[in-house]
């Protein structure tokens, strides 16, 4: 289960404070009970000082494997602990619709 191998190898490498692994690919015209699209939303201090690229570059390396096997689409949005206060908490952008293809 490729959603379990993600949030597995996030927790053990950014230990945050939250962490929320959305499997997507109903959204997208792939097989019924696919898992190739997601969106992760991860809270933690490993991201204090960094800016979004290098947030994103983590994300990126932690899930190598993943990206370069399973995984077609990874929607990523890190917050640190101030930033997510701010946001008052699970506030992050909706993923857009699917470009590739009609669903339906």
């Amino acid at each position: 289960m490729i959603q379990h191998q993600i949030e597995q190898k996030l927790r053990s490498e950014l230990s945050p404070s939250y962490l929320k692994v959305l499997n997507e690919s109903f959204m997208h015209n792939v097989p019924e009970g696919s898992e190739s699209h997601f969106k992760v939303i991860a809270v933690s201090d490993e991201f204090d000082g960094k800016r979004l690229l290098a947030r994103h570059r983590m994300i990126n390396t932690i899930l190598a494997d993943e990206l370069a096997n399973h995984i077609h689409a990874l929607a990523i949005h890190t917050y640190t602990e101030a930033e997510w206060e701010v946001l008052d908490n699970e506030r992050v952008p909706t993923s857009p619709d699917c470009m590739g293809g009609g669903k339906g």
